[in-house]
């Protein structure tokens, strides 16, 4: 099996590339570096013989056409994320993100046994209904979708992603949806939350303060490895084509001072939580309906929470916080 992976740099790309190495794919990585680093590690991936990376703008139709016809997998992953990204570059994400589908959808066309085109969507699109109505939580795939204020540049990523799906939909592709919920572990850049207060207690000194924004927002987190091993399997199921499918973890549902909590204690730090104000946008609770996925697929994630920040607060003290690799933007 022959899979694409667009944004193959980032975070999700490249433990997906070694999810589908291990189990006997041949990968190609398309990245243009605007967010994902080029480290020891995805040096280390790319000596892998199954392993080819090319540096390219996907924005460009020309460019895209040249990355081949005889993929059996596209995963499309390349886009604007970020919320600061997408508060600083609100037309960009509508313009470019849509642009990039249309891209690889031409792509996905001239395929010659294309067995499924995954689009990464999003759990923002969830954002405006909890916001206006009593939206079911944990949340389904059904639920009805209602976007946030136009002129709010955060509602940006979200039409983009929705908008997306739509396509998606229409395209005459075989296509299956993901809307990942709190991926986190190692690799994943400073600009989310574990790995941001991670940063914050390994350098404070105990006695000091650790600033915490969003307190009582609640959410439920997902380690990587069990977030590909999850795309991976729907990708590969018959019973998810034309379907949509949240990625995450149903339970357990906690807040971020529990996030918090939990950081203090396993970096062992001596540390007084200082309560910040909710972030600006941010949903006051995220926690997908897994009974889809698990019922189709037979899985859910097997790493709990603490194991999972243990795994990442590892990694990033070796490699980040006393190390010299570059963390991702």
């Amino acid at each position: 099996m022959k899979a694409l992976i667009t944004g193959g740099a980032g975070f999700i790309g490249y433990h997906l590339a070694k999810e589908l190495l291990d189990n006997g794919y041949e990968v190609v990585l398309a990245d243009n570096f605007s967010r994902g680093v080029e480290d020891k590690f995805l040096k280390d991936l790319e000596k892998d013989v199954r392993i080819t990376f090319f540096t390219i703008d996907l924005m460009c139709q020309e460019n895209v056409t040249k990355l081949g016809d005889d993929y059996d997998y596209i995963f499309h992953f390349a886009a604007i994320i970020g919320v600061q990204n997408v508060l600083n570059h609100a037309y960009d994400v509508l313009e470019k993100n849509v642009r990039l589908l249309f891209n690889l959808i031409e792509l996905g066309h001239m395929q010659k046994h294309l067995n499924r085109f995954v689009f990464a969507s999003t759990s923002e699109i969830y954002a405006g209904t909890l916001r206006y109505y009593q939206m079911e939580i944990p949340t389904p795939e059904t639920t009805p979708l209602t976007i946030t204020p136009l002129d709010n540049p955060r509602t940006s990523y979200m039409l983009s992603k929705i908008y997306g799906e739509a396509v998606m939909n229409q395209s005459g592709l075989p296509f299956t949806i993901i809307r990942p919920h709190n991926f986190y572990g190692p690799r994943m850049g400073m600009s989310h939350v574990i790995p941001e207060l991670l940063r914050k207690a390994f350098e404070a000194k105990n006695g000091e303060k650790l600033e915490v924004f969003s307190v009582d927002h609640c959410r439920t987190f997902c380690y990587i490895s069990d977030a590909v091993k999850m795309i991976r399997l729907l990708a590969e199921s018959d019973k998810t084509l034309g379907e949509a499918y949240n990625v995450g973890n149903q339970q357990p549902e906690v807040s971020i001072l529990k996030v918090a909590e939990m950081i203090l204690e396993i970096t062992e730090k001596k540390l007084f939580i200082d309560v910040k104000p909710a972030t600006t946008g941010s949903p006051s609770r995220r926690c997908p309906k897994m009974s889809k996925v698990e019922n189709c697929i037979g899985y859910s994630g097997q790493i709990n929470l603490k194991d999972g920040i243990k795994k990442t607060y590892s990694w990033y003290k070796k490699n980040v916080f006393e190390g010299s690799e570059v963390s991702a933007k």
